[in-house]
């Protein structure tokens, strides 16, 4: 089997050697593979989010590289030194879980002390500098109990080492104070320079904080990419099913670049690689389903009929059904000017068509009765 590379994308970072290598990292449970082969790279400064369904293998991949647990082959570098096999406590690293694991009975100072090294003057100096970073110098003397949960989190954002490891922190918050929380620590977290790994089931927390996303998937990476392009470019069809909202279009392959779907022809941006007939997928985002206010002949448009419209804070989500397109059910995102622009109503047929240069092609799902 053949490990799974993924290589780093900061620019200013390229030549460097990463600050945490992952190299074709494995980890069984019985028979079954958690982890396979998997290897990556994570460059200093960075924050990478780990994202996945339940199962998908990526609180075990944390694990691994918090020493909780050891893989069955593989190697993990800090820092080019070898910390497979090492103990937690010989690790260069923070573990912050849901309740931030700060030491209840050390106070602020204490707590971000603890884990400095050198002389007590130069611990002194570096804790003050270090509150004063966070916004936290006038409550030194506070212990975690006294503290807000957004300041216990910039806290324990202060206290980490090289390297810190974040298990869904903000999992166990209402909405409105994981937004407010997961600002602050983005901020505080390039403020303070630290190496960040961060295991979210939550696509939004992904993509607003990461400088990269780890999309696994039954124990291997989909895809490791810019939060942009993991939305924009999926990489593979489960990347374009599991994050964010999508179209999928039952279509078939015609020579070059072209596509048949339903009674409609589309000329594809790239060629599909696909011979003549057979089977495809095309997929799209609704924000690229694009609605017209009236008819033009000359429009590469089809006419769909309003089924459902749905308030989405911000935006409406409107399903359509698209005779032309072989009676395929849609939705599009408008915004709230759009839509009465637009004067959509249940049952109203409006002029409907594809941005083609967001349209990707993947090779049709073939089902297990070879359907």
């Amino acid at each position: 089997m053949t490990a799974l590379h993924v290589a780093s994308t900061p620019a200013d970072a390229a030549s460097a050697a990463p600050h945490l290598l992952l190299d074709g990292v494995s980890k069984r449970f019985g028979r079954h593979a958690v982890l396979s082969e998997l290897t990556l790279s994570v460059n200093k400064g960075e924050f990478v989010c780990l994202l996945g369904p339940s199962g998908c293998g990526k609180t075990t991949l944390l694990r691994q590289i918090a020493g909780l647990d050891a893989p069955d082959a593989g190697r993990i570098l800090l820092n080019g030194r070898d910390i497979t096999r090492l103990p937690p406590a010989a690790r260069d690293y923070g573990m912050v879980f849901q309740s931030y694991a700060l030491f209840p009975n050390l106070d602020v100072a204490g707590n971000i002390a603890y884990g400095l090294g050198g002389r007590r003057a130069d611990k002194q100096r570096r804790v003050s500098e270090l509150l004063a970073l966070i916004g936290l110098d006038d409550i030194a003397e506070k212990y975690p109990a006294q503290l807000s949960g957004g300041q216990q989190q910039r806290v324990a954002l202060a206290v980490s080492p090289s390297l810190l490891l974040l298990d869904e922190p903000l999992s166990a918050l209402d909405a409105r104070v994981r937004e407010h929380l997961r600002r602050e620590i983005r901020a505080l977290q390039q403020k303070l320079g630290v190496t960040t790994i961060m295991v979210t089931h939550d696509q939004e927390e992904a993509l607003t904080m990461a400088d990269r996303v780890v999309v696994m998937h039954g124990g291997r990476i989909e895809q490791c990419a810019s939060p942009h392009t993991v939305y924009r470019e999926p990489a593979s069809r489960f990347v374009a099913s599991f994050v964010g909202q999508g179209n999928w279009l039952a279509g078939r392959a015609l020579g070059g670049q072209q596509a048949q779907l339903g009674e409609r022809v589309l000329t594809l941006a790239q060629s599909h690689g696909l011979a003549d007939g057979q089977p495809l997928s095309l997929f799209i985002r609704p924000e690229d389903l694009i609605l017209h206010a009236g008819w033009s002949a000359s429009r590469d448009a089809d006419l769909a009929e309003v089924r459902k419209l749905e308030l989405l804070g911000p935006i409406y989500r409107v399903g359509l059904h698209v005779p032309a397109w072989g009676g395929a059910e849609v939705q599009a995102d408008l915004t709230h000017a759009q839509l009465a622009e637009l004067e959509l109503t249940p049952q109203r047929r409006v002029p409907l068509s594809l941005n083609l240069a967001r349209l990707q092609v993947f090779a049709a799902e073939v089902s297990p009765c070879g359907g």
